[in-house]
This record gives structure tokens, sequence and C-alpha cells, in this order.
């Protein structure tokens, strides 16, 4: 038996993957990790960690010796970082506490790449 289809099959792929895109959520939020999170590589491991998951935004020290930073992208993503920055961070990282604010869906994203700013 044959099914005749109007269009390529990689027509209907393609229109499958959109919709299956149409529930992307970009997220934007701020972050702001306390504890022995300075002097241990915890901005380094975060630009790795985020470029791995495909994140845009920055990270810096802060002079009350805490790491802040914004995070965009997937929302799915973002949750998987929201979780590494309150659980893992660098191997000598001690993380205390981790906040997160202004958490807010966005239409696209601001930033081309993750920094580490100083």
């Amino acid at each position: 038996m044959f099914i005749y289809f109007p269009f390529r099959f990689s027509s209907l792929l393609l229109v499958l993957f959109t919709l299956s895109m149409g529930s992307l959520k970009l997220l934007s939020t701020e972050f702001e990790v306390y504890g022995i999170v300075q002097g241990v590589f915890f901005r380094k491991y975060t630009q790795q960690e985020a470029t791995r998951l495909g994140l845009k935004g920055w990270c810096m020290n802060t002079q009350a010796g805490t790491v802040k930073g914004v995070l965009e992208g997937d929302a799915n993503k973002v949750a998987d970082m929201k979780t590494w920055l309150q659980t893992k961070g660098s191997p000598q990282s001690r993380i205390d506490k981790t906040e997160f604010k202004n958490e807010k869906e966005i239409q696209k994203l601001t930033f081309d790449d993750f920094k580490i700013k100083r």
C-alpha cells in the first residue's frame, strides 16, 4: 500500500519540528550565589555549564563575596542551570544559598553568549 503525501517527507518533519517547538519558552532570571564562591573558579564553571546548556548572560564577583549574574534561554535549560547553581557549582565551592529574582518570559535573547564580567 502506498500513501501519497502532497509534500516531501522533509517538509513534514519540518512542520512537526516547528509544532513541537511551539512550546519553547524563553526565560530570563537574575541570580546571586552565597557561600565560598570566590577564588574557587566558580565563575569559570558557571560559564562552562551555561554554555553547555546553550544559555546566554553573564556572571561576576561582588564586593560582598558572592557571585551574581543573569541567565537567558530555554525555560527547561534555565531550570537545569538554576538547579546547578543551587547544588553543584565548581568542585571547590561551597554553596550556602542561591537567590533568584526578576524571572520573566522574554520574546528574544538580549545576550550573544555567556560572559564573565570583571
